[in-house]
């Protein structure tokens, strides 16, 4: 489907690269004015800064687990942008271990960045949102998080929290106009996971009922749909797209 995001804003965490750039890029492909934002790589929003310069992009670089950052952040974009419509919590880190054997700032650096992350953005951009009584917030979960993977405590923890912060807040803010939605992304083909034993890619896929990893675009393809104002019944939920998984 084609949706008219022209006079939008949107921000997309973690948004330069996998499934945040393809959410991203659909978006400015739509006409929207779209922040991708980034922790460490300043050669990779550099290089998508320069495939979309014909679109309104712009990059940040600051730690969305980072209450100060992320209040710096929103104080800027305020003075440059007059509403904000659409915020995708994207920004995710695994650091596998077994917990017998996890360090336990492994355990700090996966809450902090995937679930303390996606509280510190959506509580600045409701402020921006609340005034226009309109808003979306989409955050990118996982089945990690409804199924648990071994070795995954700290990431499954993190992704079914967010599971429960989405529903919390979507009533909170449900009277303004605002949504806020999870997508849960079965195994998509991106860098998050390419550092998967070959024989447990194996093993994964043959769980899979499609029996393949899935692409970016099957990810952003729905939050397009979320985004929109069609959507607007839709909320406090999570839609999976996980090739049945």
């Amino acid at each position: 489907m084609k949706y008219n995001y022209e006079d939008w804003t949107v921000i997309v965490t973690g948004g330069t690269r996998g499934i945040g750039k393809a959410i991203a890029s659909d978006f400015l492909k739509q006409g929207a004015k779209v922040i991708a934002t980034y922790f460490g790589n300043d050669e990779t929003a550099n290089q998508m800064k320069e495939e979309f310069k014909e679109y309104k992009i712009s990059t940040a670089k600051f730690d969305v687990a980072n209450c100060e950052e992320v209040e710096a952040f929103f104080d800027d974009f305020s003075k440059h942008n007059e509403s904000l419509e659409v915020l995708v919590n994207n920004a995710g880190i695994r650091k596998d271990n077994i917990v017998g054997m996890m360090p336990s700032q492994d355990w700090h650096d996966v809450i902090s960045t995937n679930l303390t992350g996606t509280y510190n953005m959506s509580k600045y951009a409701i402020m921006q949102m609340m005034g226009k009584r309109f808003g979306r917030i989409i955050n990118i979960t996982s089945p990690s998080g409804k199924m648990g993977f071994a070795g995954q405590a700290n990431y499954a923890a993190a992704k079914a929290g967010q599971v429960g912060f989405t529903k919390s807040l979507s009533k909170e803010v449900a009277k303004r106009a605002i949504t806020v939605n999870c997508i849960s992304p079965g195994f998509i083909d991106t860098e998050l996971i390419k550092d998967l034993p070959a024989d447990l890619v194996k093993q994964y896929k043959s769980s899979i009922p499609v029996k393949k990893f899935g692409k970016p675009s099957d990810i952003s393809n729905v939050a397009m749909f979320l985004a929109s104002k069609e959507s607007s019944y839709i909320t406090g939920t999570t839609i999976e797209v996980t090739g049945g998984l």
